[in-house]
């Protein structure tokens, strides 16, 4: 069966293929890019009010174990550093009553995610 034209239909196939495959690979590139712009520094508002669940004497514990769940979740990373002032902030005003938020600063170094307070 002629179609009219010199070309076999395979070959339009292959073609084909290969533009879409060319598509992929750049979308691809892509992603990866904006991937490497999205790590850096965030800014992020932690809320605390699960922590009022916990009893009296336990809640800066409580507080400290939810932020790093908390950044574990949002970073995608098992390695969390907190600076010595979010402690700080957290034991202000004792074991009985932490902040019921906080903002903190997430910057990225390799594999290890690092927290500093933000006032």
């Amino acid at each position: 069966m002629d179609n009219g034209k010199n070309e076999p239909k395979s070959d339009y196939a292959s073609k084909k293929k290969a533009l879409e495959e060319d598509k992929a690979k750049s979308v691809m590139e892509e992603e990866v890019e904006e991937k490497g712009e999205e790590v850096g520094e965030r800014i992020y508002t932690i809320p605390l009010r699960a922590v009022k669940k916990a009893p009296r004497w336990k809640r800066s514990n409580r507080a400290i174990a939810e932020i790093r769940e908390y950044l574990k979740r949002h970073t995608k990373s098992e390695y969390i550093f907190l600076d010595a002032a979010i402690n700080e902030k957290v034991w202000e005003r004792g074991s009985q009553k932490p902040p019921s938020r906080i903002r903190v600063r997430v910057t990225e170094e390799e594999d290890i995610i690092r927290a500093e307070f933000v006032e």
